[in-house]
């Protein structure tokens, strides 16, 4: 019998091991974000987020893309993403029927989360049939008004178009992904949610990829108008977070995706999620949407007594703050009672929110991007909208928090982002930059040029491709990943290209000769020449050896 109990024990360890969180069994074993894509306000793509982050560009304005100005209570301003009645249905599979009854939400967030995986270097048609999980964060559908409760259509496709779950399920039906698939909706903080079921199904086991992502349209006006009834929106329509005058959050669209794998299998990492864990304010007097510092600190509290972290290791916090009067204070004096007091250094602090506006379930999405840009940089984005600091925040007051207010860099490896539902459901996440540095922006030593090809479904896009190899430092391990995409066929590509590319000294690359042509459908074989005999001459091969691998196969034989 202690023989039995003995084994029992060593199992029990055994597994923990294998399954803890916070202790992969190896290096490899860490879960990381290898890609990101997303369509934010007023931007098409991460890199014009990225220059509008840095460049304190304010992406929220007040044009009429939605809806006229036409009441008094509705704030003028709203952040608006592009292009939300485009959709190439026929390359994913969709019947032009169903994608003309789709919430906008469901096809963008296709066409977001197949962008994620190639930014990872990774051809999504590999991951056909694979245990990848889709985790999306997804609060409402305001378009599912006009396809189910005011149309009388014969063919149904209005639900199985706006229905939530589609919104995940979608995803995997069409990259054909066997892991877990759903939505999750615990108001703004349903993207750290998505993030924080992920990690967990990584640590049991469940999945070897994941998609995260979540999705926030503005579509209906009276929506708007229950938030700004709430007492939630600043009427002027300007996020000020940490701010004296902060009145508000204001609204903003976003649809983002993350792609995460383990280490050992991934091409690129931006970053190590580290940890993730959530909690709920349970019950409070003051009522459900009231936020509990209290619960909050509890979270931030557990948190780092579970991770081997410390709070002097924080380089910046990315702070849920949305610029409400009761909100800021709270989480403020969370972060200060937790992590300021054991810390001899102040702690930078920052919401993304002054500068893209609260996307409410994308919000978590569009904080860990900005961390990413982060550790991609070495600087953190500034807060915009922000003149002077809230009396109410004491911690700001006696300098134990500084917000970022111009690019800064970042001083320490490690980057917390917290994210809070207006219901109580609170999540904290923690991310690691990646400790390989690129060495000459990964120049090669060599001097042979590189072929890159590129396959897309328009002209454009191959060019697209090509044009940004141009102007930038040849990245090997760049066209590494370009090449991995490419390595199988992918139907629907329809244009083909390619670009030879060489080092203009070691600070952009320069152009030696490029096409794209229409794709006919013919294979053609590849042919090698040679001139036959009679036409050698001294040296002809010579060339070869500025190959390294030609080289050292040479100098092997001869020795």
């Amino acid at each position: 019998m202690p023989g039995f109990k003995n084994n029992v024990n060593s199992i029990t360890k055994n597994k923990c091991k294998k399954f803890s969180c916070i202790h992969p069994d190896t290096d490899g074993d860490d879960v990381v974000i290898a890609g990101m894509a997303g369509k934010f306000p007023n931007c098409h793509n991460v890199a014009e987020y990225e220059y509008k982050l840095y460049n304190k560009i304010d992406m929220i304005d007040d044009d009429e893309r939605r809806w006229p100005h036409f009441h008094a209570e509705l704030p003028k301003r709203l952040g608006k993403i592009y292009d939300i009645e485009k959709f190439d249905a026929t390359f994913f599979g969709v019947h032009f029927k169903q994608s003309h009854s789709m919430d906008p939400q469901i096809r963008m967030l296709l066409e977001v989360a197949y962008e994620a995986i190639i930014d990872a270097g990774v051809n999504p048609k590999s991951l056909r049939g694979t245990k990848t999980g889709v985790y999306i964060g997804c609060i409402l559908s305001e378009s599912e008004k006009a396809w189910i409760y005011e149309k009388d259509t014969s063919d149904g496709f209005g639900l199985t178009g706006c229905n939530r779950a589609m919104a995940a399920n979608r995803i995997s039906y069409s990259l054909g992904l066997e892991g877990p698939s759903f939505a999750l909706d615990t108001a703004c903080s349903s993207s750290l949610y998505a993030l924080d079921n992920a990690f967990s199904a990584f640590c049991n086991g469940e999945i070897d990829a994941a998609i995260i992502g979540a999705s926030n349209l503005c579509l209906h006006p009276y929506v708007t108008l229950q938030f700004a009834r709430l007492g939630v929106l600043a009427s002027d329509g300007y996020c000020r977070p940490f701010d004296k005058n902060a009145s508000g959050y204001t609204r903003s669209e976003a649809i983002s995706c993350l792609f995460l794998q383990r280490k050992r299998d991934a091409k690129r990492i931006y970053a190590n999620v580290v940890y993730s864990k959530t909690n709920c304010d349970g019950h409070k007097a003051e009522g459900i949407t009231y936020p509990s510092g209290k619960m909050q600190e509890k979270l931030l509290r557990e948190f780092y007594q579970e991770v081997d972290v410390l709070p002097a290791n924080l380089g910046f916090m990315e702070a849920h703050c949305t610029g409400t009067k009761v909100g800021d204070p709270e989480e403020c004096r969370a972060i200060d009672n937790v992590l300021c007091s054991q810390r001899s250094t102040p702690l930078l602090v920052g919401s993304v929110k002054s500068n893209a506006g609260h996307s409410e379930a994308t919000a978590g999405i569009c904080s860990l991007v900005k961390v990413c840009l982060a550790f991609e940089t070495g600087q953190i984005a500034p807060n915009i909208n922000y003149t002077e600091m809230r009396s109410e925040i004491p911690a700001l007051a006696e300098g134990r928090l500084i917000v970022v207010k111009e690019k800064m860099n970042l001083e320490k490896p490690y980057i917390g982002v917290n994210s809070f539902g207006f219901g109580g459901a609170n999540a904290h996440a923690l991310l690691k930059a990646f400790d390989k540095i690129k060495i000459n922006h990964g120049v090669p030593n060599d001097d042979l040029p590189r072929l890159i090809t590129w396959a897309g479904r328009t002209e454009e896009s191959v060019k697209v491709v090509l044009d940004s190899i141009e102007g930038k430092p040849l990245d090997a391990e760049f066209i590494s990943l370009l090449h991995n995409i490419q390595n199988d066929d992918v139907t629907g590509l329809v244009f083909r290209g390619y670009g030879i590319f060489a080092k203009d000294g070691n600070t952009s690359a320069k152009c030696l000769a490029r096409q794209v042509d229409h794709y006919s459908g013919i294979k053609r074989p590849i042919v090698w020449v040679f001139s036959g005999m009679g036409s050698q001459w001294t040296e002809m091969g010579s060339s070869l050896m500025t190959i390294p691998q030609f080289r050292e196969s040479i100098e092997r034989c001869q020795k």
